[in-house]
């Protein structure tokens, strides 16, 4: 029986739990065919940064860098208007210099370089490693923490809800071959722990309620532990989505890729963790017992 005080969640958990699938389906084959657009910082490559006297006109820039055969060259604002920051994929030490010496001559002396940088590749395969050695990590602490919290059904449930929402933004930059770069990877391992916490809160009223909800089954459970932590979840999302917006719009496009990551993964993760973490929990047929800590046998001594 549901209670009047709750929404019945898990009544459509099937249909929303198969959503899930699709979505991963999907990113998953995205990632497969089209794989990630890797920024410059996982695959080496110049990185040229100039200084304008007066605001920066980047379309002319991009004009004279496809002018000079530069095609696929990233322009955008550092920081100010007029700091600009050029970067190209290449494995030629030598190119940031040529770049910054066309742009100069054409523009004339109203341009001051700042810096001339050389990304090489094996560095690059090395930051990707390394960020993807530490997302693994991160899930294995995680995974260990929920397991001694709580029980290894939540830890279960919690590590899938997080994979889903960390498969689904890769899926999403993979489709529409957004650049992925170290500061996107940041706003993974941020998502993963937003969405944790988020899990968490629903996993500790679940484990509080079924203590004390005796004669209700699981899901009217879940359903009253995900409404009452409901308000506070969207409070949460909402305050939180409000700045990233803001970030992405106003914050310039050296960071749009990070605020845009944790757009995603916000919203996507305020899903998994009521359909796919609680979901999982019903699938796994959580009982009141498995939070019954096991009873620790004490040997008798039967000598006289």
């Amino acid at each position: 029986m549901i209670t009047s005080k709750s929404i019945n969640f898990m009544g459509l958990r099937k249909f929303f739990f198969a959503v899930a699938v699709v979505l991963m389906i999907g990113s998953i084959a995205s990632l497969a065919v089209k794989q990630l657009n890797l920024g410059l910082d996982f695959t080496g490559g110049a990185l040229v940064e100039l200084q304008y006297e007066s605001a920066a006109d980047l379309s002319e820039v991009r004009t004279i860098l496809r002018a000079a055969g530069y095609d696929d060259a990233v322009v955008q604002n550092f920081g100010a208007s007029t700091d600009v920051l050029i970067r190209l994929a290449s494995e030629d030490p030598d190119l940031g210099s040529r770049i910054a010496e066309i742009v100069q001559s054409e523009e004339g002396g109203e341009v001051t370089i700042k810096r001339i940088e050389f990304i090489g590749p094996q560095v690059g395969e090395e930051l990707r490693d390394q960020g993807g050695l530490g997302m693994l990590l991160a899930m294995g602490g995680i995974l260990l923490y929920v397991s001694l919290r709580f029980q290894m059904k939540f830890a279960v449930a919690s590590i899938v809800a997080l994979v889903h929402d960390v498969i689904f933004t890769l899926g999403i930059f993979s489709f529409f071959g957004l650049s992925f770069d170290l500061t996107v990877l940041a706003a993974l391992l941020a998502v993963i722990g937003y969405s944790l916490n988020d899990t968490i809160v629903v996993f500790d009223r679940v484990r509080e309620n079924l203590r004390v909800m005796r004669n209700a089954d699981l899901e009217e459970v879940i359903n009253v532990s995900t409404t009452q932590t409901l308000a506070r979840t969207l409070a949460t999302s909402a305050s939180t989505l409000l700045v990233l917006f803001a970030l992405y719009f106003f914050g310039g496009e050296n960071i749009q890729g990070f605020a845009l990551a944790l757009i995603i993964g916000v919203g996507i993760g305020t899903y998994s963790s009521i359909y796919v973490a609680n979901g999982l929990l019903m699938t796994m047929n959580l009982t009141r017992e498995d939070l019954i800590p096991p009873q620790i046998e004490e040997e008798v001594d039967d000598r006289p």
